[in-house]
């Protein structure tokens, strides 16, 4: 992902949180907002709770994955993906397929 697709600054973050609508599942929670961009744009969120630096990790990694594979499908907005405890138990294509279910609910993936 390029620099320019990232939210990483807290004040874009808490606008996100504010304006923006949410959206979950057992393993993620979604926030979408829609934005002036061309691009979409992705912020993540993995508590310690979750476990410990491997496991978050690689629940990052798993979701900028997932984004990258599903950017032709998704819509030029503000995303921020907040990973649940469970996520931590999730193997790539799993996790792929929740995060396509909340995506699915937020309206920001086409159903088929």
């Amino acid at each position: 992902m390029n620099k320019h697709q990232r939210i990483k600054k807290n004040k874009e973050f808490q606008h996100i949180f504010k304006k923006g609508k949410s959206f979950a599942n057992r393993q993620f929670i979604v926030y979408v907002l829609k934005g002036e961009q061309t691009e979409f744009r992705l912020g993540l969120s993995v508590s310690k709770k979750v476990g410990n630096a491997v496991a978050r990790n690689r629940i990052k990694r798993y979701t900028r994955q997932t984004f990258l594979e599903l950017k032709d499908d998704l819509q030029p907005k503000d995303y921020i993906i907040i990973a649940r405890p469970q996520a931590a138990t999730l193997d790539f294509h799993e996790s792929k397929k929740s995060l396509e279910h909340v995506l699915k609910i937020a309206r920001a993936l086409p159903r088929k």
